[in-house]
């Protein structure tokens, strides 16, 4: 179920009255069943997978906490490891490796080639799980619910949670609607203690969680889908345009994709602060960053501290000597690359992006050595966020290219190194439409810059401001069939 549809408006307001018309008991049992609803709107079979990691986590939580046995513990939690992580790699990266294998078959005039997943599938369930050209498709948010399931099972073993016993609570801290797709991913002591909590009702969660829901629709539909059309009209068929229009696009393919993003988890984090809930902060100002490091500090926060918890610091963190801290950077940066999607552009992005925090931390290291400090002031603070953004906007061309040739992100990149600014700029948008998406994107950024979070404590100035969010997202809002990206991961 998309966010921006009508039928979720109309769900989310009858979920949230009957919940508050509920006990603790109808409550969780509420939220549950409409969890499920809102899962299956999309794939109804898929729920099934959803179910069997849900087992498997459940009992491996309870076992990992009632065995004393160290060696019987982690065999445990591999088990449950495995399970999630196989399960992910079966739906999401198998067609990608039997493409690639079947590639350089092909290069070296050798067979077999590898069948398509579709085609190992009997034909009554294939008919189910994939398109018409006997692809599999992706159960929707897989990557998120199996690294929230596996953040709970790490933790268990590592005795920084205790073992949930309450199965449909378990269940509920899995599908929790809001972040069931996208996130934010929730680690289990933030959540589970929430679910067993009965929250009463109090207006000013809601006026919050209405407004930061409001401002998420906004960027969504308002920018992030008005953004889209002049980037699927320049990246669909890219060897049409020239460098300035291919420039342009992706400059707003940048902004596309925060105001995509961030506005779904605006969206989450609000639905599920009107119920009383608390979710984490995704997102915080990503595009006024100094630095690549800095940069995901604030984008997708709930990825990056699982990814620096989970992988880079049982990897060895900073603590085994400097190159093996440059190895296991690059590595958490691949590996998230791999993470976003099975294509060489995921594998690209990601790869660039650890390749720029490994050089940052060689030229801190040069000039250190070298005796040089370079300066701290506003001036260089701006000069530091401008080729940031720059570097981070380049590096969003191969994130944008992923169904097309590696090769094709590098002739992007080749006309916009190249272009000339007597290049006329084609674009499905008149000039006023334009300027009008440039102001909407520097109007998100001073807000943002100031206000991460609108107020709410005035009901008057709340009513007025809502109202008027409203009437933009109604009159300018981009109604299309343009899903949000990450629901794809």
């Amino acid at each position: 179920m998309l966010f921006n549809s009508l039928q979720f408006i109309i769900f989310f307001i009858v979920v949230t009255l009957a919940y508050y018309s509920l006990s603790w008991r109808g409550r969780w049992i509420l939220l549950l069943a409409a969890s499920c609803y809102f899962y299956m709107v999309f794939k109804p079979v898929y729920i099934l997978i959803l179910f069997g990691t849900i087992v498997i986590d459940y009992i491996a939580g309870i076992w990992i906490e009632k065995t004393e046995d160290q060696r019987k513990r982690k065999m445990l939690l591999i088990i449950s490891l495995i399970s999630n992580v196989g399960i992910l790699a079966f739906f999401k990266y198998y067609d990608f490796l039997s493409d690639s294998v079947n590639s350089f078959l092909a290069l070296i005039d050798l067979g077999p080639y590898v069948p398509p997943l579709g085609g190992l599938i009997p034909a009554r369930i294939a008919d189910w799980i994939t398109n018409g050209a006997g692809r599999v498709l992706l159960p929707i948010g897989l990557s998120f619910h199996t690294f929230q399931a596996m953040s709970y099972t790490i933790e268990v073993y590592r005795k920084n949670q205790r073992a949930e016993y309450h199965f449909g609570i378990y269940a509920l801290y899995v599908m929790f609607y809001p972040q069931l797709v996208a996130g934010p991913i929730e680690r289990p002591q933030n959540m589970l203690f929430q679910f067993h909590s009965y929250f009463k009702y109090d207006f000013e969660n809601v006026k919050a969680g209405l407004m930061q829901m409001a401002f998420g629709m906004f960027k969504k539909v308002v920018i992030g889908d008005r953004l889209a059309m002049v980037v699927d009209y320049a990246y669909d068929n890219p060897y049409d345009h020239n460098g300035l229009t291919l420039l342009v696009a992706t400059l707003f393919f940048t902004f596309r994709i925060y105001c995509d993003f961030s506005g779904y988890s605006d969206i989450a984090i609000g639905a599920a602060r009107v119920m009383g809930f608390d979710l984490m902060q995704n997102f915080r100002t990503p595009y006024e960053s100094a630095s690549i490091s800095e940069f995901w500090a604030r984008w997708h926060i709930s990825l990056s501290t699982w990814f620096r918890d989970y992988l880079y610091i049982p990897l060895g963190g900073n603590r085994k000597g400097e190159y093996r801290r440059y190895f296991n950077q690059f590595t958490v940066f691949l590996v998230s690359g791999l993470w976003h999607g099975a294509s060489w552009n995921y594998v690209i992005w990601g790869s660039l992006h650890g390749l720029y925090l490994v050089l940052a931390a060689l030229r801190d290291k040069f000039l250190k050595q070298w005796g040089i400090i370079l300066p701290k002031n506003p001036l260089s603070r701006v000069l530091s966020v401008i080729f940031t953004f720059a570097l981070v906007a380049l590096t969003w061309v191969f994130f944008r290219n992923d169904k097309a040739p590696v090769g094709q992100a590098f002739d992007i990149l080749g006309k916009i190194f190249t272009l000339s600014w007597t290049e006329p700029l084609r674009s499905p948008l008149n000039g006023v439409e334009m300027w009008f998406s440039v102001g909407l994107i520097l109007f998100m950024l001073v807000k943002e810059h100031y206000f991460l979070h609108i107020p709410t404590r005035n009901t008057a100035l709340f009513y007025s401001v809502f109202v008027l969010l409203c009437v933009f997202i109604y009159f300018f809002g981009v109604f299309t069939s343009n899903q949000f990206i990450y629901f794809q991961f």
